[in-house]
């Protein structure tokens, strides 16, 4: 995961700059479509922990290259945010004081000004040298098991007391106090008016992606037509030949729809996210849903887009710039064919071939753990 999602942040900062990606990470359907992409169950809580922890974990040593680092994390990690930003301040000429001081307003704003019921547990702060940065927060409901996420990107932040979020992500419920919704600045002004006439908000106002409460991936996750073209670019000779002279690769028809998938994470557009489930047709899921994580297919994805991203540095961009085109190639034949994807015939196909692939889940590793302890145990019971 932190080879793969640390080529596709370069592989977006190389076609668009840093200022796309952070934009990006704004974004909770790109989020979450790009935590499918890396493998991760498609709509967890632990879908933000483990795609920040893996981003921090790639991107951090690669700082004098891209520019960008990530501060924070969960527990304990989230409070030596403020120390990580000024020595980030320290190496970049930035404002130290200034971002810890965002840092400690955001965590703030979203533990206590909105007061959902939900408590932080996980604080990340990306940050470019330039100054411009995005924070990625979670909480969690300890009544009802659920987690909300909090996005920022700071040209959205106009007024931090004033609807400075670009998305929430969560169901609303019960009775929402947003004390920095536009609504709320007479509340702000006199505290204790609030108190009895509470400003109450759905959130609605704000970009929101509701996740449902099923771990399995099912037919309303995804958009079949979407989905459709993936898979007839992948699977159909004519369109898969095409695709691997496009990628300037030979590549299998497995490969080709996953790497599908991460072209359209780095060069689709906000609208192609909306329906994130649909990116664990790239790599599966550690979960199991909708498919194992087939390993061979991950690692072959991996070393294409890193050979591609190698060649770009040294002025060979043309398999980099294939993935721009694979991307274009799936959206033409979305709208001028009609490859709705059959739903159930793709799972059981996807699962037909795990181990031929294979094929793994944290499960699988879990079983090997324990036979491995009960193995120990019965060669220190013959001894």
């Amino acid at each position: 995961m932190t080879q793969l999602g640390t080529a596709i942040v370069e592989c977006v900062v190389q076609a668009y700059g840093p200022h796309e990606f952070l934009t990006r990470i704004s974004d909770p359907f790109w989020f979450q479509a790009l935590g499918c992409v890396m493998g991760m169950d498609w709509h967890s809580s632990g879908i933000t922990t483990s795609v920040m922890g893996a981003l921090k974990r790639g991107l951090n040593p690669r700082l004098s290259e891209l520019g960008i680092t990530v501060c924070g994390g969960r527990g304990k990690h989230s409070k030596r945010t403020p120390d990580e930003l000024l020595d980030f301040a320290g190496r970049t000429g930035l404002d130290g004081s200034n971002l810890a001081r965002t840092s400690r307003l955001t965590a703030r704003i979203d533990n206590n000004a909105i007061a959902d019921g939900f408590q932080l547990y996980l604080h990340s702060f990306v940050i470019h040298k330039s100054g411009e940065w995005a924070v990625i927060q979670q909480g969690m409901n300890e009544e009802s098991g659920l987690a909300r996420r909090y996005h920022w990107h700071s040209p959205a932040v106009r007024d931090f007391v004033s609807d400075p979020h670009t998305a929430i992500v969560g169901k609303p419920q019960g009775t929402i106090l947003n004390l920095v919704d536009h609504r709320a600045s007479l509340a702000q002004q006199a505290l204790l008016t609030i108190v009895h006439e509470p400003v109450q908000t759905s959130l609605d106002a704000i970009r929101n992606l509701t996740m449902p409460t099923h771990h399995d991936v099912r037919l309303a996750n995804v958009d079949l037509k979407r989905l459709g073209a993936v898979l007839a670019v992948a699977h159909e000779q004519e369109l898969r030949d095409f695709a691997s002279f496009l990628l300037v690769e030979g590549l299998g028809p497995r490969t080709l729809q996953s790497l599908a998938l991460i072209a359209e994470v780095v060069h689709g557009a906000p609208s192609r996210f909306d329906d994130p489930a649909r990116f664990s047709f790239a790599h599966g899921g550690k979960d199991g849903h909708p498919f194992p994580v087939p390993l061979k297919t991950y690692d072959e994805s991996l070393a294409v887009l890193r050979r591609s991203l190698d060649a770009a540095k040294l002025g060979h961009t043309e398999k980099l710039e294939g993935f721009r085109r694979l991307d274009r190639l799936t959206r033409n034949v979305e709208a001028n064919r009609e490859p709705l994807a059959d739903f159930s015939e793709a799972m059981e196909h996807e699962r037909r071939i795990s181990s031929s692939l294979g094929g793994r889940t944290v499960f699988d590793d879990a079983a090997a753990e324990r036979n491995k302890t009960r193995n120990k145990q019965l060669s220190l019971f013959s001894e």
